[in-house]
């Protein structure tokens, strides 16, 4: 049987058979990406914020959380404005009969859930927004 196990950002592909274990291939896990968040804009008349919010706003400003491999989501721990900590489990996925904990990147708020239980998702596809 094959397993894809990550353990501090290292992931391994290991394979068992009848008692003894080979690491097949080492690579390092898919990092959250990180967006920068923008200032706020000033109003050139008064020097003061402006109130204008911008036409198109991008979904995912903040911190992404990606899917770090391929697998079901089997449930989802947190809710959009909740507030989590660095190390928080947000979901699991279950890939091949294993279940994974994806944990929070950073502390923040979750401005955003993007799967529900049930769902496939794929390596690098997104998750949560904090």
């Amino acid at each position: 049987m094959k397993y894809i196990v990550t353990l501090r950002d290292r992931t391994y592909e290991v394979e068992v058979e009848e008692g003894q274990a080979l690491i097949l291939d080492e690579y390092e896990a898919l990092a959250p990406v990180k967006h920068p968040v923008m200032p706020a804009s000033h109003d050139s008349a008064s020097g003061g914020p402006s109130t204008v919010a911008p036409a198109h706003p991008h979904p995912t400003d903040g911190t992404v959380v990606a899917a770090p491999l391929p697998g079901n989501v089997l449930s989802v721990n947190v809710t959009a404005g909740q507030t989590v900590k660095e190390g928080d489990v947000l979901l699991l996925i279950e890939a091949m009969k294993m279940e994974n904990e994806v944990v929070a990147p950073c502390d923040g708020i979750v401005q955003k859930i993007a799967v529900s239980a049930g769902q496939m998702v794929n390596t690098g596809d997104t998750l949560a927004v904090i």
